[in-house]
């Protein structure tokens, strides 16, 4: 119900948007910034913008970020827009640039003398965009019609950023994108290189409420196409039994959970108290990996960024099987290139935690930072900024 009320209201605010397109020009000092579909401040527009307000140019542009909780608090001189509202619609009207990390509503016409870019939200393992022989997301009506929709969307990027040679690749084709692409890593992963640091990292653990005298375990799965209750929101996968978790490992660690932006699940953790953490949407990743001293994730692209700190990575993959070959089918062989254990039980999974060994998959390790990190060298957000700096129009940064 609640998401057709939605549907209805926006109706009138379409009209309003083409009206308020009709007697605005395009302003090339308003920033519009969209991170997950507007369900946190995170990711690659939250750096692209911090690396203004560190250089002061917030105060030369009007930034502002797109939000479904407009109470969260922002650095600098941003302002807080709400999704779907009439002020919504009036800025992308008029914005000389966008700046987001996943496709746009169809509904939203880019305008002449507007530039999008597309800083996308990670490296692909899973196939994805017009490669896909198969979809079961939420709210889609069959592989065709997604495909086209999606090829429409692409079209009206003007950058797209990418983290490595290979997805540069994959995105030319499976975006069907023929504009320019922005071979720099990712501006998240910045803070991976400017704040991995013992200082630092306490300083992250104890704003985050996390213990400093433990170990810290990751585990950042992804979503699953076809566990759904709802349009765009997805049911939380696991398949660990974490009482066996917590009698086995609770003297020494703790675990972070971090559920992708789609999952809208929030697990009763009450029992594990002090020994599971979870961190919702509104919680930067980034600053998750900085804290923790391990990795388990499945097929989400996270240890692309995970990597980069060269930390040790677990892989539980319970559904391997019909994830590759029925839900989704991946790019490179996983098995084969993963840096870390793959394991399939919650016993396996204790096990490998125990007594994971760097040396074993060094080699491996190497070969995969080699492929999928040589772009990322701490500075991609500045290169961004520099990019919308030097627009016609653009703002000049300081000397």
């Amino acid at each position: 119900m609640k998401t057709i009320v939605k549907r209805v209201m926006k109706i009138p605010m379409l009209l309003l948007y083409h009206l308020f397109i009709l007697v605005n020009r395009v302003d090339t000092s308003i920033i519009l910034f969209e991170s997950n579909l507007g369900r946190n401040y995170s990711g690659n527009p939250r750096f692209i913008y911090e690396e203004l307000v560190r250089r002061g140019l917030d105060r030369s542009y009007r930034c502002y970020f797109i939000l479904e909780d407009t109470s969260v608090s922002l650095p600098g001189s941003a302002g807080k827009v709400k999704r779907i509202s009439m002020l919504y619609f009036y800025l992308f009207a008029k914005a000389g640039t966008w700046v987001s990390d996943t496709r746009m509503p169809a509904y939203l016409k880019k305008r002449k003398g507007t530039i999008y870019i597309q800083t996308w939200h990670g490296t692909p393992l899973k196939k994805l965009g017009l490669d896909l022989e198969q979809v079961s997301m939420a709210g889609e009506k069959g592989l065709e019609d997604y495909k086209r929709k999606f090829a429409l969307n692409s079209k009206t990027w003007d950058y797209l950023l990418s983290q490595n040679a290979y997805s540069t690749r994959i995105f030319r084709r499976a975006f069907a994108f023929d504009k320019e692409i922005l071979e720099i890593g990712y501006p998240r992963n910045d803070i991976l290189f400017h704040e991995n640091d013992p200082g630092s990292i306490v300083d992250i653990k104890r704003k985050l409420g996390l213990p400093v005298d433990k170990k810290l375990l990751l585990y950042a799965p992804t979503w699953r196409d076809n566990e759904h209750y709802g349009h765009l929101t997805y049911r939380f996968s696991s398949g660990i039994d974490y009482d066996y978790l917590q009698e086995k490992l609770s003297r020494d660690y703790v675990i972070i959970i971090k559920a992708h932006y789609l999952v809208g699940e929030k697990l009763d953790l009450e029992k594990y108290r002090g020994f599971l953490y979870q961190f919702g949407a509104s919680s930067d990743i980034a600053e998750l990996y900085l804290v923790s001293d391990m990795l388990i994730t499945d097929y989400s692209s996270v240890m692309f960024d995970y990597s980069l700190l060269r930390r040790p990575m677990l892989f539980y993959t319970y559904d391997l099987e019909q994830y590759k070959d029925s839900l989704r089918g991946f790019y490179f062989d996983f098995m084969e290139e993963a840096p870390g254990p793959i394991v399939i039980t919650s016993e396996q999974l204790v096990k490998a935690i125990e007594e994971y060994d760097f040396c074993e998959y060094q080699e491996k390790y190497d070969a995969f930072r080699e492929k999928y990190n040589h772009a990322d060298h701490g500075d991609a957000a500045k290169q961004v900024v520099d990019l919308i700096c030097q627009r016609p129009g653009g703002k000049l940064p300081p000397s």
